[in-house]
């Protein structure tokens, strides 16, 4: 089993102000340096033990590439040190080490043997690659003709043939399709299970959230917060939200969750309840019950429009519904400041058993990304149980009406 260590990692490149202080520098040295350092990445350190699935994320040129150049020693770093053991696989660029003049079965074999990968073991592995990648006959046509996908397909396919201690993957799944994506997921938690360590950097929600036991925020560089997978992503999405005058704050609740509120604070939520049909509050539900979500909200400056949106996730903070009254034609404008709204959205709570969150939303169109004046995670809590319907297993209640002909 592979393991990962990183200790006070940094990156700078120089950065010389004319072409001729490179010259200068190098031809009189005791004169000093000439350049600037340009951090791209700075005192990065954490752990990945033996077996644990950790998923990397932030916004673009916070330094996730980097940090996966340099952990897989394709670049050197300015300060600290990597410590890996076991077999490394990496998919970092898409379709790193393949030359487009070859053919995909020759670059598989290159590929390979720079994974470690000898002439006959790839021999006895080439059929399986080519039946993962499923490229049919390009398979023996020059990688130049491939499209990306195909050479995600074939990239992913080599360095996966043989389950390795240690896999390292930057985002080339992303340009894969739907299929390919969710069969290289599979077998990357297959793997997962078989005990290999897991690097991957991924915005996708879902995946980092089943797939990662701990994420890690980067932001500008630095290594912003790490925490499980729905706190950090919590964050991640306030952050990218931030803007002058907003704030981005964490607590932990009493369930110890912790919970990530963000915006300016020109219009807040002030109550959540959950309501029966009699307009009782309710903190434990049947499944399929109506229900009444009610959301005070509180104005505190003139707002030219207003839209509230909530989403109701599971105990992993996986997304199970969402809209705003942006989606419902509901959008108020030129709402004054000190007003006082109530919404109450009505729906039968057709979910699984279990424990849910609700997350509100206020801003002025469709996404928190415009007018952030309120993002609050984990506003309401609920539960659901299964009081007097037919066993069912999954996070939805879709009963459905059963016909048997003969």
């Amino acid at each position: 089993m592979g393991s990962i260590l990183v200790h006070g990692l940094g990156k700078a490149y120089k950065q010389y102000p004319h072409r001729w202080s490179r010259l200068g520098e190098w031809l009189l040295p005791w004169r000093g340096p000439r350049h600037a350092l340009k951090w791209v990445l700075q005192d990065i350190s954490f752990t990945l033990a033996p077996g644990e699935a950790v998923g990397i994320i932030g916004i673009n040129g916070a330094g996730k590439s980097t940090l996966l150049k340099l952990i897989t020693g394709t670049t050197q770093p300015t300060t600290g040190r990597v410590t890996i053991s076991g077999r490394v696989a990496a998919l970092l660029e898409l379709g790193m080490g393949f030359h487009p003049d070859f053919t995909g079965r020759q670059n598989v074999y290159m590929a390979g043997q720079l994974l470690g990968l000898g002439v006959d073991e790839l021999n006895t592995l080439m059929p399986d690659i080519e039946a993962f990648a499923e490229i049919g006959d390009y398979i023996d046509q020059p990688v130049r003709v491939y499209s990306s996908g195909m050479q995600m397909r074939l990239a992913f396919s080599v360095a996966t043939a043989r389950r390795p201690d240690v896999l390292i993957v930057d985002e080339a799944l992303s340009v894969g399709d739907a299929y390919f994506q969710h069969k290289s997921f599979e077998r990357i938690r297959a793997y997962r299970q078989q005990g290999t360590t897991l690097l991957i950097v991924s915005h996708d929600r879902a995946a980092m959230q089943a797939i990662c036991d701990r994420a890690i925020l980067l932001d500008r560089g630095r290594l912003a917060l790490q925490g499980t997978p729905e706190e950090v992503m919590d964050y991640y999405n306030a952050l990218i939200a931030e803007r002058e005058g907003s704030t981005v704050a964490q607590v932990r609740t009493p369930e110890g969750r912790v919970q990530t509120t963000s915006g300016n604070g020109q219009a807040t939520v002030t109550a959540i309840t959950l309501e029966n049909e009699d307009g009782a509050p309710m903190e434990v539900v049947n499944v399929g019950a109506p229900v009444t979500l009610k959301v005070q909200v509180k104005v505190h400056a003139p707002l030219p429009k207003l839209v509230l949106g909530y989403m109701i996730k599971d105990r992993l903070g996986q997304p199970m519904y969402g809209t705003n009254t942006h989606h419902m034609q509901q959008v108020l404008e030129n709402v004054e400041a000190g007003a006082s709204i109530e919404y109450r959205f009505r729906f039968p709570l057709n979910l699984g058993a279990g424990s849910y969150s609700i997350t509100t939303a206020l801003t002025s169109s469709e996404t928190h990304l415009a007018d952030n004046y309120e993002w609050r995670d984990l506003a309401h809590l609920f539960i659901v149980m299964n009081m007097n319907r037919r066993e069912f297993v999954g996070s939805s209640w879709l009963e459905p009406e059963v016909e048997i002909v003969r």
